[in-house]
């Protein structure tokens, strides 16, 4: 693996404790420890779930794109692009419904738009990339 890849990889190995910890604060929302309306219950849980599966599906690509024999740059780029979005989406969901009752999401919701974005551009690349490799291959 490229040493940036394994770089990025192990940075975001370590993110998954700060997953672990919004599913403890979910767990507070869940208990009326923390206030919230129903929208932001909605989006609290939607921003935690898409963290978790976007960061598995980040570092599946990276691992993918490596065994594939994908040429570093394509791998780094499918791979950070996924792990953008593992950003991204969740942060739109979490900041555009902060605040006391906020009644629709805020400007923020952008992000995630931003996120499908990369996510779509990230495994469209990979994909592509691992696709080419596999036909080099034969």
């Amino acid at each position: 693996m490229h040493p940036v890849l394994t770089l990025v990889t192990g940075i975001t190995l370590l993110t998954v404790v700060g997953i672990a910890f919004g599913g403890t604060f979910l767990l507070r929302v869940a208990n009326g420890g923390v206030p919230a309306n129903t929208l932001q219950k909605t989006f609290f849980r939607a921003g935690h779930a898409h963290a978790g599966v976007l960061v598995t599906l980040g570092l599946v690509v990276a691992l993918l794109t490596d065994r594939a024999g994908v040429s570093a740059p394509w791998s780094i780029t499918g791979s950070v692009l996924v792990l953008v979005a593992a950003i991204l989406v969740p942060a739109g969901f979490f900041l555009s419904v902060l605040g006391h009752d906020p009644a629709r999401p805020g400007r923020m919701i952008a992000a995630v738009w931003a996120g499908a974005l990369s996510l779509t551009a990230g495994l469209v690349v990979a994909g592509v990339a691992v696709i080419v490799a596999g036909a080099g291959a034969m």
